[in-house]
C-alpha cells in the first residue's frame, strides 16, 4: 500500500512542476504548448507502440474518436493556462487554474456525470465548492501595499475561464462519452478501466499535437516562430505532464488505491506549484501574500481532499 500510494502523489509532483519547467524553458505560450504537445505525443506513441498495442487492448474508432477529442480540448486548456502563468506567474496562475478545475469538474461529475446522488453528498461538495473559492481568492489577495504587486486582470480572468473550459471537457469527455453508451461497458471497464484510459492516451496525443498546431497559428498567429529552439526545449516540459498523465491512471486502476484517492492526491499540485514557482523562480511575494497563500492553499487541498472522497457520503 506504501508503494502504491507513492505512486499516487507522483502525478501531483509532475503536473505541479510542469508550470516550473515550461517557465525554466522559455518561450512563448505558444512555443511552449506546441513544445509540450511534441512531447506528449512522443510519449504517447512509445506507450502505444510498446504496451497499448503489445497488450492487445481495444483499439477501435471509439477510442480513436474520444483521444483525439480530448486531446483538443486539453490544447485549448494548456495554451491559456501557460498565458496565465505569464500574466501572473506560476505561484499564482496554478493556483487559481487548479481552484477553476475542482470546482467546474465537481460541477459536472454532480450534473452532468450524475454522481452525486444524495443529499449529504450535494451538502458536502457545496462546502468543498465554497472552500476551493474562498482558497482561491485568499491566494490571489494582492498586496496592497506594493503598486507592483500582481493583480487578477479581466485578461487573466478571461484565460482562466477559457483553460478551464478546456482542461474541464478533457477530464470528463472520456467518461461521459461512455456513460452515454458510445464507448460499450466491457471496453470502459476492462482492466478496471485501466486499458481504456490506456489506451486513449496516443490518439489523445496526436488531438494535442494537432490542436496545438492550429492555436499556433490560428489564435497566436506565430507559424514563423513555431519550430523554434524554445519549442524543442519545451518536449521535455510535455514528457513531464505525460509522466503525471500516466501515472494517474495507473493509480486509479490499483484497487489499493482507486479513482478517489488518486484524483485527490493528484490535487496535491497545486502545493509544488505555487511554492516552486515562489522558491525555484523567485516570484516576489510580500509576508502578507505568504499567509494569504498559505491559508488559501490548505482551504483549496481540504476542499479538494472533501470532494475526492464524496462517495463515502453517499
Amino acid at each position: 500500500m506504501d508503494f502504491a500510494i507513492i505512486f499516487a502523489l507522483l502525478p501531483a509532483l509532475f503536473w505541479g512542476s510542469v508550470g516550473i519547467v515550461a517557465t525554466k524553458m522559455g518561450g512563448s505560450a505558444a512555443q511552449q504548448t506546441l513544445g509540450m504537445s511534441a512531447g506528449a505525443l512522443l510519449f504517447g506513441l512509445l506507450l502505444m507502440f510498446g504496451f497499448v498495442l503489445p497488450s492487445g487492448f481495444y483499439f477501435g474508432p471509439e477510442i480513436w474518436i474520444v483521444g483525439m477529442l480530448s486531446g483538443l480540448v486539453w490544447a485549448l486548456g494548456t495554451a491559456f493556462q501557460l498565458m496565465l502563468y505569464k500574466q501572473l506567474g506560476v505561484s499564482l496562475g496554478l493556483a487559481l487554474s487548479t481552484a477553476g478545475q475542482i470546482v467546474m469538474n465537481a460541477l459536472l461529475a454532480a450534473t452532468i456525470l450524475g454522481e452525486w446522488s444524495t443529499i449529504a453528498m450535494w451538502l458536502v461538495g457545496s462546502v468543498s465548492i465554497v472552500l476551493v473559492v474562498i482558497g482561491a481568492i485568499f491566494v490571489s489577495k494582492p498586496d496592497q501595499k506594493n503598486a507592483a504587486s500582481v493583480k487578477v486582470s479581466s485578461k487573466s480572468i478571461l484565460y482562466l475561464a477559457l483553460s478551464t473550459v478546456g482542461f474541464m471537457i478533457y477530464f470528463v469527455l472520456p467518461n461521459f462519452l461512455a456513460k452515454i453508451g458510445y464507448v460499450p461497458a466491457e471496453v470502459k471497464q476492462a482492466g478496471n478501466g485501466l486499458n481504456y484510459m490506456t489506451a486513449i492516451v496516443g490518439p489523445q496525443a496526436f488531438g494535442q499535437f494537432i490542436g496545438s498546431i492550429l492555436i499556433v497559428l490560428f489564435v497566436f498567429h506565430e507559424g514563423k516562430t513555431m519550430v523554434e529552439k524554445s519549442t524543442w526545449k519545451n518536449m521535455g516540459t510535455g514528457i513531464v505532464w505525460a509522466l503525471g498523465n500516466i501515472f494517474m491512471f495507473i493509480s486509479a486502476a490499483n484497487p489499493a488505491v482507486g479513482q478517489t484517492i488518486a484524483t485527490t492526491l493528484s490535487q496535491l499540485n497545486v502545493v509544488v506549484g505555487t511554492l516552486g514557482g515562489i522558491y525555484l523562480l523567485n516570484e516576489k511575494k510580500s509576508s502578507m501574500q505568504m499567509k494569504a497563500i498559505i491559508i488559501g492553499t490548505v482551504l483549496i487541498l481540504i476542499g479538494a481532499m472533501l470532494i475526492g472522497n464524496i462517495h463515502s457520503f453517499a
